[in-house]
């Protein structure tokens, strides 16, 4: 009788939840007396960690390709401002959201279009786009905050709790479900893998790649913008500035949650739990009473670290 047993593949697999378990264990010990365990730090971890998961999901069917976006920081700020905009004009919570999802739509289809079809890389592409789109979102704003007072779009979109949970957290989990499913159950996230993984073979087997980078460009930019309005819920409003520092946390999470920089290989769910820790990770450090400067130096180091992981997994091959 063959007995399976703990091989490597499982224990790569299973590296995201040993660090998670072993970061919280961490600070639990470290920061028992200030209040880390309290339910109310934890609610306050989901809630910071919600929007970062959510741009997590869309950035790891772009890592999945083999490709890269840089520009989804910068979309988080227009789609709030677009969306904020919208409900100042028309008063209305549909009209709001689909403003601000369709300007994530837009900037993703730019991107998409010139990485797919006119074959410039998108490292160069987004870091465009990225200058672009953060200059129309200040000169939109004209570099002012604007505010939202509708309570049912405050209360869906960031700060509504449903009992004790935060609405944040059920978006977390609906983003994160759908994403799984669509990445490791449908025929369109094996072409996704497939593409990243060898193209040439994906090629050779009928996928049409340039469809699929066209549309993980897409997807993260929606995935975005949506977090673009769930920022401006909760914040009660929207501002240029909001997404400019998450383009490495997102990245780092999505790397920790065991997504190949090089394609191929992906976990939603992962990347999920990589939010948690960068979370985890930011909160703790604010407790222990490390200025903004220090908790920027450590999330430099955790994504050197990643990136090191990856780099060597890569030369293994």
């Amino acid at each position: 009788m063959k007995i399976t047993g703990f091989g490597p593949k499982k224990l790569k697999d299973s590296v995201v939840y040993i660090v998670f378990i072993g970061i919280f264990l961490l600070f639990s010990v470290i920061l028992f007396d200030r209040g880390f365990l309290t339910s109310g730090n934890l609610l306050n971890i989901a809630r910071q960690s919600a929007m970062i998961a959510i741009m997590s999901v869309g950035m790891t069917f772009v890592l999945c390709t083999a490709e890269i976006d840089l520009s989804f920081g910068a979309v988080v700020a227009l789609s709030a401002i677009t969306s904020a905009l919208a409900m100042r004009a028309t008063g209305s919570i549909l009209l709001s959201v689909l403003a601000g999802l369709a300007s994530g739509l837009l900037v993703g289809a730019i991107n998409g279009i010139f990485v797919a079809w006119v074959g410039i890389p998108s490292f160069l592409v987004t870091l465009g786009t990225t200058g672009i789109v953060s200059g129309v979102a200040r000169w939109v704003s004209r570099l002012q905050s604007i505010p939202i007072d509708n309570d049912l779009y405050i209360f869906l979109f960031g700060s509504g709790d449903i009992g004790p949970i935060p609405i944040l957290f059920f978006w977390t989990i609906f983003i994160a479900i759908v994403g799984s499913v669509v990445l490791k159950k449908t025929a369109f996230g094996r072409k996704v893998l497939a593409t990243g993984g060898n193209k040439i073979s994906a090629l050779y087997s009928g996928i049409k790649t340039d469809r699929i980078k066209f549309s993980v460009m897409v997807i993260n930019s929606l995935l975005a913008a949506l977090a673009g309005i769930l920022y401006t819920g909760r914040l009660h409003g929207a501002r240029y500035t909001l997404g400019e520092n998450e383009v490495m946390v997102v990245i780092a999470a999505v790397i920790i949650g065991g997504t190949s920089m090089f394609g191929g290989r992906g976990s939603v769910i992962g990347s999920v739990i990589g939010a948690l820790i960068m979370g985890i990770l930011n909160n703790g450090l604010i407790l222990m009473g490390l200025s903004v400067d220090q908790q920027l130096i450590f999330r430099g180091i955790i994504i050197i670290a990643a990136v090191s992981l990856t780099m060597r997994e890569k030369k293994g091959k």
